[in-house]
């Protein structure tokens, strides 16, 4: 585990809600997410598990083959305590930038505010091309519905139009799909130890398949194992292409391996890691079996 406590810090310029510090670490630029303060009711521990769903949900995405934003678990102690944190290392420059989807999506229809519904996302999607003078060497769409199919995996509750977008490469007016970032989300990080201890195999099975993304479709969130299922119907092709593309990465020894040795975990907490993508990584199998 690395101590950042006395890491050179700089002004903070990362937004989002959780409590976060710029920090410069082995001469490079971290933003330093700390423990989010409970937002529920009734809740008895004093910090949500999102420094834990970070790692984990940004290194499974890695393990899949994605470009990736490189994170590392550590420790910051401030006001005598000690803090568990994720630092995710910051992959722009002078001539890196990063374009959030809804920093594009304001391009692409002025009159329209575009927010998770899935054919507004589609309909900026396809209009990139004509909205920018840049040459965008990805397939932006194809790249959506590899994410989809792996932040269905570790049940990604809020990948907004804030949180995924394209990499800028400004000397050569080029880009590329930003690499996978801000995972915080996933892995029910508002569950506490002793809720994961009382749980049963159908209960983990339960939350599993009751998994919904902030993507909707027709006003209603996405489910994302129901929908991975409908795929097999072909409802949505570019989500079934993207299924049948990724799935043969998923490489699900390496991914309960990697979660084993993490440090500073309960085993309670990754057992339930490795049960609930488990769950869900056979769900998909069943599907590509069927294809």
């Amino acid at each position: 585990m690395i101590d950042f406590t006395d890491a050179m810090e700089e002004l903070n310029i990362y937004k989002g809600s959780e409590k976060k510090k710029t920090l410069i670490y082995d001469g490079k630029k971290y933003l330093v997410k700390f423990p989010d303060p409970v937002r529920e009711k009734n809740k008895n521990i004093s910090y949500i598990n999102n420094a834990f769903s970070e790692y984990i949900g940004s290194n499974v995405f890695r393990i899949c083959g994605f470009k990736t934003q490189n994170t590392l678990l550590g420790t910051y102690t401030y006001n005598g305590k000690e803090k568990i944190v994720c630092a995710c290392e910051d992959f722009t420059d002078e001539n890196h930038v990063l374009y959030e989807f809804e920093n594009l999506a304001l391009s692409a229809n002025p009159d329209k505010k575009i927010e998770t519904e899935l054919s507004d996302i589609m309909e900026v999607i396809d209009s990139l091309e004509k909205i920018s003078k840049l040459s965008i060497k990805d397939d932006v769409k194809k790249k959506f519905w590899d994410m989809f199919v792996v932040d269905s995996i570790i049940g990604n509750t809020d990948r907004h139009n804030g949180n995924w977008g394209i990499l800028v490469d400004a000397q050569n007016n080029c880009a590329n799909f930003a690499p996978i970032y801000d995972c915080g989300s996933c892995l029910n990080p508002m569950l506490e130890d002793q809720e994961l201890e009382k749980l049963n195999n159908a209960e983990i099975k339960n939350l599993a398949v009751n998994s919904y993304s902030c993507l909707k479709e027709n006003g209603k969130k996405i489910n994302y194992m129901q929908y991975i299922q409908d795929c097999k119907e072909n409802k949505n092709k570019d989500c079934n292409e993207a299924i049948i593309r990724i799935f043969p990465q998923v490489n699900i020894e390496e991914i309960n391996k990697f979660i084993m040795e993490i440090p500073c975990i309960s085993n309670t907490r990754k057992n339930f890691y490795k049960e609930i993508i488990n769950f869900r990584y056979e769900i998909i199998k069943e599907v590509c079996e069927k294809k």
